[in-house]
């Protein structure tokens, strides 16, 4: 079987093209994808040849993590049937040399069974954004942590861990955003500029917004005690003056991508309407559109999230 995918050659070599899928193996499924979202974060590294190294990267591959589609095969043993919809993060499916180290941007995917999450077909576009609502809440749910009061940059991630916030029944985080383009959108808190901000007594600042060289104006916001988590991803080390920190008896954690069962609390949000991902998907383009979908997604800031429509394709 062969399907139409995404392929990353190399930094700014990206093109929809037509691959090998390995066969079904047993506990596989196999999914036809609707909807795939476009991650600002990993894939605008690999996309500007700017992700550091990492175990099993490389080029050609196929990007993407946030798949949504319909089971087209499965076999009893799966737990899944036919005509189901769920939400794929990723897959290792291809042949032609291609790596899968991601692999979601495709027509049709083959993945283990387990790896895959149950969601109403009335879920569209937003389907797609699974995975990250499960970053968010993975970042809010770790160990003896403590649900932010602060938080750095209002993109996909920022607005959905204040949405996570809120729905856990804490106080509205302040959000600060420095791109007077992405203020608007707020659900039940408020977004300002840093400059505007006063507040030199937060217990828990969470950074979505993967800036270098912030750390120390962090810090230097915090109650004693309070602890600064790094929600995004940085490309560059992660320094900081010590004597502000001490001071402060500052806290850092890093918060990394999500657990099995973030993404099952993460849909039982969605699915009760405790948590909305409305609003989240700014553009959707077709698959054929991929080269400048990925380019509008990394270099417009009123890009928000851009979802790739896969219904076109065979």
């Amino acid at each position: 079987m062969r399907t139409t995918a995404v392929i990353l050659s190399g930094p700014r070599d990206l093109a929809l093209g037509n691959l090998g899928l390995k066969a079904p193996a047993a506990g596989d499924i196999v999914v036809q994808v609707h909807h795939s979202g476009i991650s600002t974060g990993t894939e605008k590294l690999f996309w500007s040849g700017t992700m550091p190294a990492f175990p099993g990267m490389g080029y050609p591959l196929v990007p993407g993590y946030e798949s949504f589609g319909e089971v087209v095969e499965a076999a009893p043993e799966t737990g899944f049937r036919v005509g189901e919809y769920v939400f794929v993060p990723g897959a290792n499916c291809f042949e032609d040399n291609v790596k899968g180290l991601f692999g979601g941007a495709s027509r049709h995917l083959v993945t283990q069974a387990g790896r895959v999450a149950r969601l109403d077909r009335g879920a569209g576009a937003e389907g797609a954004l699974l995975a990250l609502a499960a970053t968010a809440r993975h970042a809010l749910a770790g160990f003896n942590t403590a649900l932010p009061d602060l938080i750095v940059g209002h993109g996909t991630l920022g607005r959905l861990l204040a949405r996570l916030t809120i729905a856990a029944g804490a106080k509205p985080p302040t959000v600060w955003e420095v791109n007077p383009a992405r203020r608007d959108g707020a659900m039940g808190y408020e977004v300002i500029d840093p400059t505007d901000d006063p507040r030199r007594d937060y217990k828990a600042i969470y950074d979505a917004s993967g800036a270098k060289g912030l750390l120390d104006q962090l810090i230097m916001r915090l109650a004693k005690g309070g602890e600064v988590v790094l929600a995004g991803f940085y490309t560059e080390p992660v320094a900081f003056a010590f004597p502000p920190a001490f001071m402060r008896e500052a806290r850092i954690r890093i918060a990394s991508e999500w657990s099995p069962d973030d993404l099952v609390a993460t849909r039982t949000l969605i699915e009760s309407g405790d948590l909305s991902l409305a609003g989240l998907v700014t553009h959707t383009r077709p698959a054929s559109d991929a080269t400048d979908a990925y380019r509008t997604a990394f270099q417009d800031a009123g890009c928000l999230k851009m979802i790739l429509d896969w219904s076109a394709e065979a």
